[in-house]
């Protein structure tokens, strides 16, 4: 630590601090026009000037980009640098008289406008004051550095090239959610909705929050999803060997640290262009070791969490490179990069369970860890060749092989077979989360976590504690989230940015401000008023049953079809149990009211089985209780005329279930 003094204040920093950031964290207030948080520093506007004292040398520096390197003393208010900002104050006066900022500042210094007129003088309340805070935010957020300045000295101003309308801009109002003055203005008239200005208010509002939030809350910029791997990790909720547990050791080897080094800056894989969170990465130049394409450099989309859980953890993979090369290969064959590593990881522990052999497998060691052989059972899916044809069949299939084939223990490959549905599990243990077990198992496309996502509310925060939280929870998330896809919008901005006053509402699950702007932006581009969250959970409603409607027609939408296996709710071999034991100890002794020391390890499980399984049917109750469903959690016809969807034939395709 540095000690420094600042004023009549002194007190200790690290190595490196900027000098910005030590006053304000220390609440001395430094004048700053071009400095943004989530910006380079730029010192551009030059009224951050301190005046700094190191070894009895003094100078003026700019604040905002002075890194403390050795002990010192700063003054913000010394009579040097009270004359420089009023000087400075009274040019900029010459220019932009009337914008809010700047009179404000001038009147704090002392300065007034001069007799003399700039050349260039612009008497606009929201006149451009070339703080530059746009062009970086071109080039540093968005990455499309489309705008830039043009010009020098009087003339100097910002502009698109060759200073003409230019089609490449892709609109995301980025440059506007970070002017200072109002200089830069949103319209959307090729879309042509009914109220753009309104449109505008809330996505300045969310730019902003994307902007400067993100970078001390999910870091998704920086790292994408991966920022999730280690989190993931310590919280024991990464699947590792195919999700009988939830971290390991060399996991750090797949933290967003890694792939930081990894992924290039500037290279989005293809999302929405001009995106402020701009969570998609890729990584350039990767040079392939396998496949056709051996030797060749190629641009690999990703990998984003759940593809490194996939193809790295759950398969006992922790060689970034390996699942990098996995990652491509899914892209470039077509085959789902979840359900191929989720598949693999069955097929894995039935070879280490001795159900599969390299004789079965063709030769291969499917043994957890092998990355080499998961790359060649993958090029073997995509030649419609050799043990890899199998595994593509994916789980549900896999089992039916393996117990006709082989005579493999039905059961037991039900309990670790991470499938419902017949799609394959997404990869985030549930174990220790009833709310996130719901969310996986009665999702309706099979379980996927983009209907809930719940593990931190219900295991982390104990913000759901109840059935009838939980089941409200399971309500409201699948709901809003088929409302997002139905709208053509992405979800990470809704509840993964969180504004600092939303820790004080009542509801922290929820962001009332961004339920606003959806609102908002609902009635703004179509015309048809909604007032409440509730309208947007009745259109979603209305979907979200009819998709349960066409699950009944093809034989999977009752009761049974929303239990998964046993694994996603609990332990099911004595290494699992053993691997928590004090864990699942203590729930047996404060939970089922059963002594553990008294029962072998067999025996625990059971007890811990049942009780587990138990509360899993006391939450399908109260989820379809919720949803207007009856207990086998077929949608009752008054349910279906309340969303105004009772027609014929889905009556009819219910009416036999009743």
């Amino acid at each position: 630590m540095i000690s420094i003094k600042i004023n009549n204040d002194t007190f200790e920093v690290k190595p490196g601090t900027i000098l910005l950031d030590a006053a304000r964290k220390n609440k001395i207030p430094i004048p700053t026009l071009c400095d943004h948080e989530a910006l380079t520093a730029d010192g551009n506007c030059r009224l951050c000037l301190t005046e700094v004292t190191v070894n009895g040398k003094s100078k003026l520096v700019t604040a905002c980009n002075y890194p403390i390197r050795e002990p010192l003393q700063a003054s913000t208010k010394s009579e040097r640098v009270i004359a420089f900002r009023k000087n400075l104050l009274t040019m900029m006066l010459s220019r932009w008289p009337n914008v809010p900022m700047i009179r404000e500042y001038a009147e704090m210094y002392g300065a007034s406008e001069p007799a003399y007129q700039h050349p260039q003088r612009n008497e606009d309340k929201n006149a451009c004051i070339l703080c530059t805070r746009c062009v970086r935010a071109c080039n540093e957020i968005t990455w499309e550095e489309i705008i830039g300045f043009a010009g020098r000295g009087a003339t100097r101003r910002v502009a698109m090239p060759f200073d003409e309308q230019y089609d490449r801009c892709i609109g995301c109002a980025t440059c506007a959610a970070v002017c200072p003055t109002g200089a830069l203005q949103v319209y959307d008239e090729a879309n042509k909705p009914v109220d753009a200005k309104r449109i505008s208010r809330f996505g300045l509002r969310l730019a902003s929050e994307l902007a400067t939030m993100d970078h001390e809350q999910c870091g998704m910029r920086r790292y994408g999803t991966t920022n999730l791997v280690g989190i993931m990790d310590a919280y024991d909720l990464l699947p590792t060997h195919n999700y009988k547990f939830g971290g390991h050791a060399e996991a750090k080897n797949l933290y967003k640290e890694v792939w930081g080094t990894l992924f290039k800056p500037h290279t989005p894989d293809g999302c929405w262009a001009g995106c402020i969170m701009s969570c998609a990465h890729g990584i350039d130049d990767f040079e392939l070791k396998s496949g056709p394409y051996k030797g060749d450099k190629v641009l690999v989309d990703g990998p984003e969490y759940e593809t490194v859980g996939g193809c790295g953890s759950n398969i006992g993979v922790f060689d970034p490179h390996i699942v990098v090369e996995l990652n491509f290969y899914c892209d470039t064959y077509g085959i789902d990069t979840i359900s191929f590593g989720t598949a693999l990881a069955f097929a894995m522990e039935c070879y280490e369970n001795g159900i599969l052999d390299k004789e079965k497998t063709g030769g291969l060691d499917l043994s957890f860890g092998q990355g080499d052989n998961a790359l060649e059972i993958l090029h073997q899916m995509a030649r419609g060749e050799g043990f890899g044809v199998v595994v593509g069949q994916g789980i549900r299939k896999m089992k039916q092989i393996f117990a006709e084939k082989y005579g493999a223990d039905p059961v037991f490959m039900q309990d670790i077979g991470m499938e419902c549905k017949g799609l394959e599990y997404s990869e985030y243990v549930s174990k220790e989360s009833l709310a996130q077990q719901g969310g996986f198992a009665m999702a309706q496309k099979g379980p996927q976590h983009d209907e809930a996502w719940l593990i931190f509310m219900d295991m982390v925060n104990k913000q759901i504690p109840t059935f009838e939280d939980k089941a409200e929870a399971l309500y409201y998330f699948p709901m809003f989230r088929t409302w997002f896809g139905l709208m053509g919008l992405c979800k990470l901005p809704w509840n993964d940015i969180e504004p600092a006053d939303n820790a004080q509402t009542d509801e922290p699950h929820k962001v009332p401000k961004h339920v606003e702007g959806y609102i908002n932006y609902y009635s703004s581009v179509t015309g048809n008023e909604i007032t409440h969250e509730n309208d947007i959970l009745n259109q979603s409603a209305k979907v979200y049953n009819f998709q349960r409607v066409f699950n009944i027609r093809m034989g999977f939408g009752t009761r049974e079809y929303d239990r998964g296996p046993y694994r996603a709710m609990g332990p099911v071999t004595d290494e699992e149990y053993e691997s928590r034991a004090e864990r699942y100890d203590e729930q047996l002794k404060e939970l089922v009211g059963v002594d553990p020391t008294k029962l072998g390890t067999a025996e625990k499980k059971a007890a811990l089985r049942k009780y587990r399984e138990e509360q899993y049917e006391g939450l399908m109750d109260a989820v379809y209780k919720r949803r207007g469903w009856t207990e086998n959690g077929i949608p009752t016809l008054e349910t279906l005329k309340r969303l105004g969807i009772d027609f014929p034939w889905v009556v009819d395709v219910v009416k036999p279930h009743l």
